[in-house]
C-alpha cells in the first residue's frame, strides 16, 4: 500500500512538473510572437526565454503553429482550464440575463476582455498566415468560432424578443462577428490609444444601437 501511495504521488508531482513546462513554454512563446512577430520567433528562441531544450519544447507542445495556436486559445479563455468559454461561470451569467441592453453590456465587456489578451496574438497569426498555409486554417478555425458565438448571442436577443426589425438573423450576426473581431480592439486602443474602458463603452453602444429594437435600445 506505502509503495503504491508514493507511486501515486510521484506521478502526481511528474504531471504537475510537465503542466508547470508547458505553461512556461507557452508564455515565453505567446510573450516572443507579441514582441518580436512570427517571423522572427524560433523554437530555438522560446527554449532559451523558457529555459528549455529545444526538444522540451516539441514533446511539451509541438512546432512554432501548435505554440501559437496554444497560446491563442488560453489568451481566449484567460487561463489553461480545459473550460470552453461559454461553459465558464461568468459567461453562463451573462447568457443568463433577461434585459437585453444589460445583456448586450456584459458581452461587451466579455469581448473587451478577450481581445486584450488576444489581440497581439491574433496579429501575429494574421502575419503567420501569409507565410504558412496550414495558419490559414488557423485564421478561418478563428473565423468560424467567432460566427458561432455571434449566432447565439443573436439566438439570445431573438429568444428575449429584443432583436431590431430592421435586421434579418444573418445581418444580426454579421454586426455581432465584427465586433468580436480582435482586430478593433488593436486598431482602436494600441494603434490609435483608445483606452480599454473607451474602447468597451463604445462596443457596448454600437450593439446595442445595431442590434435592438426602438423599445429595448432606449431602456
Amino acid at each position: 500500500m506505502a509503495g503504491s501511495v508514493k507511486r501515486h504521488y510521484r506521478s502526481e508531482l511528474r504531471a504537475a512538473q510537465a503542466l508547470d513546462t508547458r505553461r512556461s513554454i507557452v508564455c515565453a512563446a505567446s510573450r516572443l510572437f507579441i514582441e518580436d512577430g512570427y517571423g522572427a520567433t524560433t523554437i530555438d528562441a522560446v527554449a532559451e526565454a523558457a529555459g528549455v531544450s529545444r526538444k522540451t519544447v516539441f514533446t511539451a507542445v509541438g512546432g512554432k503553429l501548435d505554440l501559437l495556436k496554444v497560446a491563442l486559445d488560453w489568451a481566449v479563455a484567460g487561463d489553461d482550464r480545459p473550460v470552453a468559454v461559454a461553459d465558464r461561470g461568468d459567461m453562463r451569467q451573462v447568457m443568463a440575463e433577461g434585459d437585453a441592453v444589460v445583456f448586450l453590456r456584459g458581452c461587451a465587456a466579455a469581448m473587451v476582455a478577450i481581445s486584450s489578451r488576444v489581440a497581439g496574438l491574433a496579429h501575429a497569426l494574421e502575419v503567420a498566415a501569409g507565410m504558412d498555409p496550414a495558419a490559414c486554417d488557423l485564421v478561418e478555425h478563428g473565423r468560424r468560432h467567432r460566427l458561432d458565438d455571434a449566432r447565439m448571442i443573436v439566438d439570445r436577443l431573438r429568444a428575449l424578443g429584443a432583436l431590431s426589425s430592421e435586421l434579418t438573423s444573418g445581418e444580426a450576426v454579421d454586426l455581432v462577428w465584427l465586433a468580436t473581431d480582435p482586430a478593433l480592439y488593436d486598431r482602436l486602443v494600441r494603434v490609435r490609444g483608445w483606452s480599454g474602458r473607451r474602447f468597451e463603452k463604445w462596443l457596448s453602444r454600437f450593439l446595442i444601437g445595431q442590434l435592438l429594437n426602438t423599445g429595448h435600445a432606449g431602456t
